[in-house]
C-alpha cells in the first residue's frame, strides 16, 4: 500500500444519539492520515443510512449491519483498511472477530469485550490472525501522561511506593436510564455492558492508566462495588485497593454518582525521590515534587520534556491540547504502523498504543473486582 494515501476506515456503531462514535471519527481524521468511508452505524438499517448521510458517505457504504459491511467491502477495490468498533460492549467481540477473520485490522473502543472469557477468546483470534488490534484507552495519548511514563521508566523517582488514581463523574447521580437516555441505558444494562457498570466504563481507564504510567502490574485486588442509585442493576460507585508487583499499593476511587463532577481523572505516583500529579481536566500541566528540592510545574509542549512526550505534541506551548488530540494520537500511531508495511501481518504496533494485552488485563480487572466485592476480601489478579 502506498504510504501517502489516507487509510480507509469502516466504523461499526456511532449512529444517531451516540457519544463516542463521532469522537472516534473526529480523532481518526484529525492528522489527515485516515478517512471514514463506510460504516454500519446502527442495528437499525434506517438509522445507519441516516448516519451515513450525516457523515456524508456514499449511500452504498452505509450498511445495515457489520456483517454486510465486511462482505461488501471485501468486494471493493477501494475496500476499508481497518474497522473501528464504537458500539456498546457486548458487540465488541463479535465485530472484532468477524473483521479479523476477514483479514481486516481492528481499532476498538474500550473495554475490549463484555466479559473476561470473551477477552481470552478475542486474544486467541488476534494471535491467530496475526493482524494489528488497537484499543483506545484515550488517556494514554496525552503528552504529559507520556512524560510521566518516561519518568517512571527512567528511575528518576526511585522505587514507586504508592499510587492513587481517581476517576469521578456525576452524570449518573439520578436514574436517567429510566427516562431512556441512550448512554445511561446501555451502560446500566448487564446484557450490553457486561458484569461491570462504573468499574467497566471508567474503572478500566483508571486501572490501565496506573499500570501504563508506572510500568507496574496489579497482582491482587480488594474492591467494593456499590449500586448507590436504587434499582440500578450495575455498580455506579467503586473503591478499591490494588497491590502492585513491586509491593506498592494503589488506591483507586471511581464513581459516576459524584454529584457535581464532570470527568475528573487524577493520577498521583509517589516514589522514593519524588512524586507526580496529573489531572485530566487540566491536562497541560504536570506537577513534579521532589523529596529534597523545589516543586516543578511542567507544561505540555515544553522543550525540556522527554522525546516521548514531545513526539505526541502538535502545538507550541500555551496552545492547549486535550481529549480529542489525545484520542487522535492513538489513531495516528495506529495509522503509522499500518502504513509501515504492505503486509498487514508484518505490522508491529508501538508499545505506547494499548493493544490486546491491555484489553485482556482490563477485562480481568473487572472480573477480579466483581469477585472481590462479592467475597468482601482480597483476590489474586
Amino acid at each position: 500500500m502506498a504510504g501517502q494515501r489516507k487509510l480507509r476506515m469502516g466504523m461499526v456503531g456511532g449512529g444517531p444519539g451516540a457519544f463516542i462514535g463521532p469522537v472516534h471519527r473526529i480523532a481518526a481524521e484529525l492528522d489527515g492520515k485516515i478517512e471514514l468511508v463506510a460504516g454500519a452505524f446502527s442495528q437499525s438499517p434506517e438509522k445507519s443510512r441516516a448516519a451515513g448521510e450525516m457523515y456524508k458517505l456514499d449511500p452504498a457504504r452505509a450498511y445495515p449491519d457489520y456483517k454486510a459491511m465486511i462482505e461488501g467491502e471485501k468486494k471493493r477495490e477501494d475496500a476499508i483498511d481497518f474497522v473501528a468498533i464504537v458500539t456498546p460492549n457486548h458487540l465488541h467481540m463479535p465485530v472484532a472477530v468477524a473483521a479479523l477473520e476477514a483479514g481486516i485490522p481492528v481499532m476498538s473502543d474500550k473495554p475490549a469485550t463484555a466479559t473476561y472469557a470473551e477477552a481470552v477468546e478475542l486474544e486467541k483470534a488476534v494471535k491467530k490472525s496475526g493482524l494489528p488490534y488497537g484499543l483506545t484507552h484515550t488517556y494514554a495519548g496525552y503528552s504529559l501522561v507520556r512524560e510521566m511514563r518516561d519518568m517512571c521508566a527512567s528511575g528518576k523517582l526511585g522505587k514507586i511506593r504508592k499510587i492513587a488514581v481517581e476517576y469521578l463523574q456525576g452524570w449518573l447521580s439520578n436514574p436517567i436510564e429510566d427516562s431512556g437516555q441512550k448512554q445511561a441505558t446501555w451502560r446500566s444494562d448487564p446484557a450490553q455492558s457486561g458484569a461491570g457498570g462504573c468499574i467497566g466504563d471508567i474503572g478500566t481507564h483508571a486501572f490501565h492508566l496506573s499500570e501504563y504510567v508506572t510500568g507496574l502490574n496489579v497482582t491482587a485486588v480488594n474492591a467494593s462495588l456499590l449500586s448507590v442509585v436504587p434499582g440500578r442493576k450495575l455498580d455506579d460507585d467503586c473503591t478499591a485497593l490494588l497491590r502492585m508487583d513491586n509491593g506498592a499499593q494503589n488506591v483507586m476511587m471511581t464513581s459516576q454518582i459524584a454529584a457535581g463532577e464532570g470527568n475528573d481523572m487524577r493520577l498521583r505516583v509517589y516514589g522514593e525521590k519524588g512524586s507526580l500529579e496529573w489531572h485530566q481536566e487540566d491536562p497541560n500541566l504536570l506537577s513534579v515534587k521532589w523529596l529534597d528540592g523545589p516543586e516543578e510545574i511542567r507544561h505540555a509542549s515544553g522543550g525540556y520534556l522527554s522525546e516521548a512526550s514531545r513526539a505526541v505534541t502538535r502545538l507550541p506551548g500555551g496552545h492547549p491540547e486535550g481529549y480529542l488530540e489525545a484520542f487522535a494520537v492513538l489513531y495516528r500511531e495506529f495509522a503509522d504502523a499500518l502504513n509501515s508495511s504492505q503486509d498487514r501481518r508484518a505490522v508491529k504496533l508501538p508499545d505506547t498504543l494499548p493493544g490486546i494485552e491491555a484489553g485482556v488485563r482490563g477485562m480481568r480487572f473487572i472480573d477480579r473486582a466483581v469477585e472481590s466485592s462479592k467475597k468482601q476480601s482480597w483476590v489474586d489478579f
